[in-house]
C-alpha cells in the first residue's frame, strides 16, 4: 500500500497523515513509517502522527451515532459495528471507573485497537463530554506517540524508558483518584 501511495506522487509526510487516520494502524503504525522509513525527522514525523491520528476523532464523537444507523442498513456493515462496539465495551470499563484518566490510559496503551478510534468510540459510549473526550484522546496519543518514537529511535532502551513513564503516569493518575 506504502508503494502505491509513493508512487501516485503524493508527499511523504501527506502518507505519513492518512496512515495514522487509518482505524487499528493510527499513529503506532505512522511513526515507525515516517522515521524508520521516510527518515522524516522524529519532531516532524510525531506533529504529523498526532494530526492525522485526530483527524477522525471530532467525526467520530460527533456523529457516531448517525454514522452507525447507515453503516447498519447493510448486513456486513451491521456485523462490524456491533463486533465494534462489543469489544470497545469490554474495554470501556477503565473508562467508566477512572473517566478522563482512564481514557488517557487507554488511548495512550500503543497496541492495537487501544488508540483514537476505539478511544472516540468508548468515550461516545461513556457518555464523556466532547471536549473532555477530545482533550484526553489527545493526551493519550501524545503519550503513544512519544512511547512509539522512542521505540521507533531506542529500540529496547525506548521501550524501557517508555514503559518507565508510563507506569509513572498510570500511578500518578491512580494516585489521584
Amino acid at each position: 500500500m506504502i508503494e502505491e501511495l509513493i508512487g501516485s506522487g503524493i508527499s511523504e509526510e501527506l502518507i505519513v497523515i492518512i496512515i495514522s487516520a487509518l482505524p487499528v494502524v493510527e499513529l503506532r503504525g505512522a511513526l515507525p513509517v515516517a522515521i524508520n522509513l521516510f527518515h522524516i525527522p522524529w519532531y516532524w514525523a510525531f506533529c504529523l502522527a498526532i494530526i492525522g491520528n485526530l483527524l477522525p476523532v471530532p467525526i467520530l464523537l460527533l456523529f457516531f451515532e448517525s454514522l452507525t444507523k447507515v453503516v447498519s442498513k447493510v448486513d456486513i456493515g451491521n456485523r462490524l459495528i456491533n463486533w465494534v462496539l462489543n469489544r470497545t465495551r469490554r474495554h470501556g470499563k477503565l473508562i467508566e471507573r477512572y473517566e478522563r484518566i482512564g481514557l488517557i490510559l487507554f488511548v495512550a496503551i500503543p497496541l492495537p485497537v487501544t488508540g483514537a478510534w476505539t478511544g472516540s468510540i468508548a468515550a461516545f459510549l461513556c457518555g464523556v463530554k466532547f471536549n473532555y473526550a477530545f482533550l484526553s484522546i489527545l493526551c493519550g496519543l501524545i503519550i503513544a506517540g512519544a512511547i512509539v518514537t522512542c521505540l521507533c529511535l531506542l529500540g529496547w532502551i525506548g521501550a524501557a524508558i517508555a514503559g518507565i513513564g508510563l507506569s509513572a503516569l498510570a500511578i500518578l493518575g491512580w494516585w489521584k483518584v
